[in-house]
């Protein structure tokens, strides 16, 4: 268990309160004056990500981000003509759907907060927006394709739900995506994929709604072995049936030490594919420094970097300004899923602001449901749709191209993204 995790049986608020740092984000009642405190109720939320395990990667600016949360409601937040104290109540769900659930409920129930929000693939979001949903305590989620997130809940969208809302892409974003990118060099269209079997990988490789309809249309031959079971270690058998179908083209939505096995044995097993488009395996600067040479020039969605023409309205700082904060606070690169959690605390803090304050969740509800805010990372719109409680947010793709000593993570597709500008073309894997 992660020793930065608030998981101790019998810990107290007070004990929250002190812990600061990476747990609770407490520029808060303890530092106002007595009569001040009195005023009004901390408004409190708790915060779900996979700090350890598999998932841990999405987390890597989660300190970062708390932060500057810490930073901007030190003094509180004004809603309704008072100022309300803010406290952040961070988990960790082990990159297990299990555990987020769990650690949902306890804030829920133990904690008492006020609104919940979660980021970092289905394991994580949908089991907190369920227990959101089960016990009527407001939440946004972020970090999610949206179909694994909605229909992976059992969404209905004639009605949606009541408590949850979300905002991030979606499949159809992503597939016209990735299909325009591959189409920029020759190859034999050939695609093999690596689908595993978890909501993501049910998702991309669903018959309807994920890429084999599309492929098909656009004139790509589909290499599918069918999910495999993750964690896995070994994947002769993909590497083969590759091979022997003149597979071209690998894509998937892999864990990142899953996709480290994959990629070392293609090459130790001479499978040599021209373009490697892999979600979730190649977002990050850590997963990526961990291949080595053998990571130039694969490609892989964008959901936001430097380069992206938004602002936060939390903080002022453009998408260029927060990615070189990150960098000079942290000595590492800027990752994606920083902006996303910067525009979770953002919407959450904007729906604060609109609402009631602590106390009354209806109100809560209503005001982010009610969101239509200008992020980093572009508009949040719940009613906007594709379905209740969504919002989409843009994607364009990027590929890993050498920039003087460094790997660098540059636009090279912006179809579904035209306000995203291009930076390079994509390049073969050599």
């Amino acid at each position: 268990m992660d020793k930065n995790e608030d998981s101790a049986k019998g810990i107290t608020r007070r004990g929250l309160m002190q812990a600061g740092g990476g747990l609770a984000v407490a520029g808060l009642a303890a530092s106002f004056p007595a009569p001040f405190v009195q005023a009004a109720r901390t408004f409190k939320i708790g915060f779900v990500s996979p700090r350890t395990g598999p998932l841990a990667v999405f987390a890597e600016p989660d300190d970062f981000t708390l932060a500057q949360v810490r930073k901007v409601v030190a003094q509180g937040v004004k809603v309704g003509g008072k100022v309300v104290p803010v406290e952040v109540i961070y988990k960790d769900s082990q990159s297990n759907s299990n555990r987020a659930a769990e650690v949902a409920s306890e804030l829920i129930l133990k904690d008492g907060v006020d609104l919940l929000v979660a980021a970092s693939t289905p394991a994580t979001t949908n089991p907190v927006a369920d227990q959101a949903e089960l016990n009527g305590v407001p939440c946004v989620t972020t970090d999610t394709p949206w179909q694994p997130h909605f229909f992976g809940r059992g969404g209905d969208p004639k009605t949606g739900f009541v408590w949850t809302n979300h905002f991030f892409w979606g499949l159809e974003d992503i597939i016209g995506s990735f299909t325009n990118l591959w189409e920029q060099i020759p190859t034999s269209k050939t695609v093999g994929a690596l689908w595993p079997n978890d909501p993501d990988g049910n998702a991309w490789g669903d018959a309807k709604m994920g890429f084999p309809p599309v492929l098909a249309k656009k004139g790509f031959k589909l290499v599918d072995k069918g999910r495999y079971q993750s964690p896995a270690d070994d994947f002769s058998s993909y590497i083969i049936d590759f091979k022997g179908k003149g597979v071209d083209i690998v894509t998937g939505v892999v864990p990142p030490p899953d996709f480290a096995n994959f990629w070392s044995q293609a090459g130790q097993q001479g499978l040599k594919p021209k373009i490697v488009t892999a979600a979730k395996a190649s977002e990050f600067p850590a997963a990526i420094a961990a291949f080595g040479d053998r990571a130039e020039n694969l490609s892989v969605e964008v959901w936001w970097s430097p380069a992206y023409p938004f602002h936060s309205g939390m903080t002022g700082q453009s998408s260029a300004e927060l990615a070189k904060a990150y960098t000079e606070a942290t000595g590492r690169p800027w990752t994606m899923p920083l902006a996303f959690k910067h525009a979770l605390f953002e919407v959450a803090l904007d729906g604060l602001r609109r609402s009631d304050g602590p106390g009354n969740p209806e109100a809560l509800r209503d005001a982010l449901k009610a969101t239509n805010y200008a992020s980093v990372v572009g508009r949040v719109d719940f009613a906007t749709g594709p379905v209740p409680n969504v919002s989409k947010t843009p994607l364009s793709s990027g590929q890993w191209q050498r920039r003087g000593k460094g790997l660098e993570l540059v636009v090279v597709e912006n179809s579904q993204a035209p306000m995203v500008p291009l930076q390079a073309k994509l390049k073969p894997i050599v």
